[in-house]
């Protein structure tokens, strides 16, 4: 189970990420863009993955790991139930989803770590 503070630690880790209010939850951003959100309430997080990153975290964190079960959700925005988490492939799909929105300046090193998992 990952608590809300640690949640909220590492997603602020990546660099030039900030925390801004959107709508009832939190929203992490870098460049403006967002790459994740926070529902404290539900203890649910919403990343902005790529339809076939999607489906990778989708299989590999069942039943943890779903897309948003509306449009959202065809525009790989996916649910994560923190809840029922792992650490480790919570790491990966916040790394993935920063990698996603960000910049290549800021994305490249993590995407050099994540081809050598």
């Amino acid at each position: 189970m990952i608590q809300l503070k640690e949640f909220k630690v590492l997603a602020l880790s990546f660099p030039e990420t900030e925390e801004h209010k959107h709508f009832e939850n939190i929203a992490f951003k870098v460049s403006k863009k967002i790459f994740v959100t926070l529902n404290e309430q539900k203890n649910q997080a919403c990343i902005k993955l790529s339809l076939v990153d999607q489906d990778v975290f989708a299989i590999a964190g069942k039943p943890s790991i779903y897309p948003v079960p509306n449009k959202w959700g065809k525009q790989g925005w996916t649910i994560i139930e923190l809840d029922k988490m792992e650490y480790d492939l919570l790491t990966d799909a916040l790394t993935t989803a920063f990698c996603t929105v960000a910049p290549k300046r800021l994305a490249e090193p993590y995407l050099k770590n994540l081809n050598n998992i």
